[in-house]
């Protein structure tokens, strides 16, 4: 289901077939619009795509977290080298996990 009032009331950028990522999925309470990339339908968010996303929703309200969907770490393997900074990696294998490819926001002991 896509529920184009609510990305238009986030200024989310006009969507067309060719640049909607796979899911689109919305938190009210924290104000982030998660866009998650299947591997197996488009490839990886790749420096070149991460750029092309942030520019078409460089006007958008809420915070934004991009995300590639791996079903295997055996698939994660063979794209990795093309994986943005300033993303997020999900293996369905290890749902309860995140992979941040992210530099220091999350450096630090775990408690």
């Amino acid at each position: 289901h896509l529920n184009k009032k609510k990305l238009e009331d986030l200024n989310f950028f006009e969507i067309s077939h060719n640049e909607i990522p796979d899911i689109i999925s919305y938190s009210k309470s924290k104000n982030w619009l998660y866009l998650i990339e299947a591997v197996h339908s488009s490839g990886p968010i790749s420096e070149l795509k991460l750029m092309e996303l942030k520019k078409l929703t460089q006007n958008c309200s809420a915070d934004i977290i991009f995300i590639t969907a791996f079903l295997n770490k055996t698939t994660f393997r063979k794209f990795v080298s093309e994986i943005a900074w300033e993303t997020e990696v999900w293996i369905a294998d290890d749902p309860d996990h995140i992979i941040h490819f992210d530099g220091e926001k999350f450096l630090g002991p775990y408690q």
